[in-house]
């Protein structure tokens, strides 16, 4: 069992910046990937960026590329996710998730352990 929880969202302007967080526990951290997706209203559950462990190997979906970065600590079971340029169309509830497959998968099956969300809401 692992334990997943998300922070750092917020009310911002459109081109300010957030940091999310995602803080897991129960079992061994760096022998998940670890990944971020969002759900906007009446939209479907979205892949946003992925972890690979332990290489560290990135992936992100096209629409937050260049301006999201995802990062992990394995020494604090910790995983980030940092927006830059952050647009309305980044309005959403943020999912940290882990994988037992390594290799920083992109799609929502491939996720076992969820957390609980946190709202990040981009005003123009």
């Amino acid at each position: 069992q692992v334990q997943l929880v998300e922070s750092g969202g917020g009310l911002v302007q459109a081109g300010d910046s957030l940091r999310l967080s995602c803080a897991a526990s129960g079992r061994t951290f760096s022998n998940y990937a670890m990944g971020w997706f969002r759900q906007a209203p009446g939209k479907e559950r979205e892949f946003v960026a992925s972890i690979s462990s332990p290489s560290g190997t990135t992936r992100y979906a096209d629409s937050v590329k260049g301006r999201f970065t995802i990062s992990r600590d394995n020494a604090k079971n910790t995983v980030y996710l940092q927006m830059n340029s952050l647009k309305p169309e980044d309005t959403a509830v943020y999912y940290c998730a882990a994988s037992t497959n390594r290799l920083a998968p992109m799609t929502r099956g491939s996720y076992y352990y969820w957390g609980q969300g946190t709202q990040v809401t981009v005003s123009s």
